[in-house]
Order: structure tokens, then C-alpha cells, then sequence
């Protein structure tokens, strides 16, 4: 079992609720200051004060930074007024323009993945931070149209961003995090202002961030979800969906600014997720027809698992008006949902696809290759709770050496199935 956080997005998710959260979980705020000071940033001061939230007692970050372009940098707990933080009051993380590096007071995008890069930050952090930030700046270069590279954050912004970003990496490393799963995000609805001007509720690169990622009813007008948190849950989460199967061993509240009728707080469940009997959450589409032709059909299963399908296969059904047809049946990740769904729309004639959610328990899986008398075979290799059950060799190895060779298929495949018991025998005699 390997320690897990759950992130439950009750109402929303933003940098500085998540890291607040951490921080009552019990990640070690002294350390997580220790660390960010290490960086090549202005001096900052970084704490939390307890709140009360609907009745939650929660912990609420708060930062206080030098001054920036002649005024006083914020001793705050990242205000907002639509009840979150937006990562800075000048607009939103990312806002991008076209000027030079040191005009306005802004960092590339590119020069902080740099500074994260060469620090003596620990490596795992380094990874962390890096994919969030790249996975900020590509939303924010394509709702802006340029290169991720460029994407310009304000300098207040930027700090504020560094420091929640980083610091979340930070409190997972203090916590020993090695996976994340959450909720489905609520992201709040309405308008929100921007430098821009007034912008839809999601923003525009959150709702970027947030494609493939299942969203929730939201349970209030306002910004619930921020850049800097979708940001997070697209770069670190590898599941969403309901909490199950799980050891609860610490749980932490990160507060946000505005008082809704619900609690306004992120959740954070720390503990170990049974391997055993977890479950992966998958989305099965399908789609009837009965004027695709047998070509388009199989040009259309190559591409699905070009894109990332787990499985696809058809179905022969009975339609209306005694049609014979075909059911066109995908397995998919929740992540690739809507990938998935575009393509059957324009690469086959139905009208629509239908979609519903399953969950499988699957074996764990790793390849071993094994040297026959034809050449090298790799197997797939099946485990439950680290027992072999399963050992399948990979069908286009064994293509290519029965034509090379010039042997029958079934040849090689026995070859390598009886090589591979010969080996685990030898390995158990030890």
C-alpha cells in the first residue's frame, strides 16, 4: 500500500486552500518555509490562522510580500471577492501579453520552470511543480494564442503562485504523498472580473485545465475553482470519483475568503488506499449504426486505440425497422471522455453517443521479455496482491517473428509461453 491523498473539493479547489489544508493535515509549515526560501524569490513571510467555516474549523493561509512597482505587497490570506483566491488581484494566473521580460513587473513562464529546475529543491517537488506550472502555461498559451514558453505571470501573481504551488509540493513531500485521487471539482458559476475585463465562471484557462476531469454541481454564484488549482488536480491527480476503499489516517480543512451557505473549504483525507480491492473508475460510450460501412468501421477502431481507448469492440444488434446493425462499444479513462466522444461524432454516422460509468478491478501489470528459439517475445505479465496469474505473450512479437521465421504463429506462441514457465520454475527453485 502506498500513503494517498484525497482531495475532496467541497467547495472548489484553489492553491491556497489545498496548501492550508496540508498544513492542518499535518505537513510541516517550518519545513515547507525552510524550502521555499531556498529559492532566488523576494522575502515572504508565510503562515495560517484558524477559522471558523459554517461551523468547520479550518486553517486559512495567509502571505505577506514585499513591495512591488512602487506599492505595498499583500500581508493577506488571498482575498478575493468572489470567495477564492484568483492566485492575484491584477486579473488572472497567466494573464499573458507580449511585452518584454522586464516591462510591468512580470516572469515568463518559462523562467520560473527554470528556477524550479536548478533548484536544490527535492527531485520529486521538482517534478511536481514543473507539470503544474507547464500544464498552467499550456492552457493559458492556448486560450491566448502563443507559445507556452511566453506566458507572462503578473509579479505579484507569480509570487503568489510560486509559493502555493511549490508549498503544496512541498507538504506532500513532508507528508509522504505518493498518489493523489479527488472528488468530481464544483467550479462555481457567473461572471468573474479579469483585466480583460468580465469573463464566464469557469475562467477561461481553468475550464481549459479542467477538460477530461468530471465536474461537480456547483453549490454557489462565484469563482470556486482557480487556475492554480485546477492546475493541480490536471497535473498530480490519477483519479477522480467517490472516496472507497480507503484507510483515513489524517484529514485537514484549507479555508477560502467569502462565507457561502455550505462551508467554504477544501478537504484534504490523507491515508492508504487497498491495493487489493481498489477499483479504477471507467467510462464506457457506445453508439448504434446501420449505415457505416465495414471499412469506415474498422478505420474507426484504429484511431480510438491510436487516442488512447482501453478496449473497443463491436456488437452485432437488431435496430428499428428490422435494420441489422452495429453497436460500437468504448472503454476509455475519464480524462479521455471527450477525445473519445468528438471522434466517434465525426468519424461515424450516429446522431449521438451514449456514456455511462463502471468500475473494474484490474490485475497489476508489467511486460518481461523472454528469449525463444525464434528471437525475443515479450509477455504481459498479470499479478494479484503480487502472485503471477496471468502471463500473455504480446501478439505483434509474435507476428513478426512467425514471418520472419516462416513458422506457424502458434509455434512461437507456445515457444514463448513454455520458456517463460521454465524461467518462473527456475526462479521458485532458488
Amino acid at each position: 500500500m502506498s500513503r494517498t491523498l484525497y482531495v475532496d473539493c467541497i467547495s472548489g479547489m484553489s492553491g491556497d486552500m489545498l496548501l492550508a489544508a496540508l498544513i492542518d493535515a499535518g505537513a510541516d509549515l517550518q519545513y515547507v518555509k525552510r524550502e521555499l526560501e531556498k529559492l532566488p524569490v523576494d522575502e515572504f513571510d508565510l503562515w495560517v490562522d484558524t477559522v471558523d467555516k459554517r461551523g468547520i474549523t479550518a486553517k486559512k493561509l495567509g502571505i505577506r510580500l514585499p513591495e512591488v512597482g512602487g506599492r505595498q505587497g499583500h500581508g493577506h490570506s488571498h482575498s478575493h471577492e468572489d470567495g477564492h483566491s484568483h492566485e492575484h488581484g491584477n486579473g488572472h494566473l497567466g494573464h499573458a501579453h507580449g511585452h518584454s521580460d522586464d516591462q510591468g513587473g512580470h516572469r515568463k513562464a518559462a523562467m520560473i520552470l527554470e528556477m524550479i529546475r536548478e533548484s536544490e529543491l527535492p527531485e520529486r517537488v521538482i517534478a511536481r511543480s514543473t507539470a503544474i506550472f507547464e500544464a498552467i502555461a499550456v492552457a493559458e498559451g492556448k486560450i491566448h494564442g502563443i507559445d507556452p514558453a511566453d506566458v507572462h505571470f503578473h509579479e505579484v501573481g507569480a509570487m503568489d503562485s510560486i509559493l502555493d504551488t511549490i508549498g503544496i509540493c512541498l507538504a506532500m513531500e513532508s507528508l509522504q504523498v505518493e498518489r493523489v485521487f479527488s472528488s468530481a471539482v464544483p467550479t462555481g458559476y457567473g461572471k468573474v472580473k479579469m483585466a480583460h475585463g468580465l469573463y464566464p465562471i469557469p475562467a477561461p484557462a481553468t475550464a481549459e485545465l479542467l477538460k477530461g476531469i468530471p465536474l461537480a454541481k456547483s453549490p454557489a454564484e462565484g469563482e470556486l475553482t482557480t487556475p492554480t488549482g485546477a492546475g493541480v488536480l490536471k497535473a498530480l491527480a490519477t483519479r477522480f470519483g467517490p472516496l472507497e476503499n480507503f484507510t483515513v489516517e489524517a484529514i485537514g480543512y484549507g479555508a477560502g475568503t467569502k462565507d457561502f451557505a455550505h462551508p467554504n473549504v477544501v478537504r484534504v483525507l490523507l491515508g492508504q488506499a487497498v491495493e487489493s480491492t481498489a477499483r479504477e473508475t471507467i467510462h464506457v460510450l457506445e453508439a448504434q449504426v446501420d449505415d457505416c460501412s465495414a471499412e469506415t468501421c474498422g478505420y474507426v477502431m484504429e484511431r480510438l486505440f491510436e487516442v488512447g481507448a482501453l478496449d473497443v469492440y463491436f456488437t452485432s444488434v437488431q435496430m428499428k425497422k428490422n435494420r441489422p446493425g452495429t453497436l460500437v462499444s468504448v472503454l476509455c479513462a475519464p480524462a479521455d471522455v471527450v477525445r473519445m466522444e468528438e471522434l466517434l461524432l465525426r468519424e461515424t454516422t450516429t446522431f449521438g453517443v451514449r456514456q455511462s460509468v463502471w468500475t473494474r478491478r484490474a490485475l497489476e501489470r508489467e511486460f518481461e521479455e523472454v528469449e525463444t528459439a525464434y528471437g525475443p517475445v515479450r509477455l504481459k505479465i498479470g499479478r494479484l496482491d503480487g502472485q503471477v496469474v496471468q502471463a500473455t505473450p504480446e501478439y505483434e512479437d509474435v507476428a513478426r517473428l512467425a514471418h520472419m521465421k516462416d513458422v506457424p504463429f502458434r509455434e512461437v506462441y507456445r515457444a514463448a509461453v513454455y520458456e517463460n514457465k521454465k524461467r518462473s520454475l527456475s526462479t521458485e527453485s532458488r
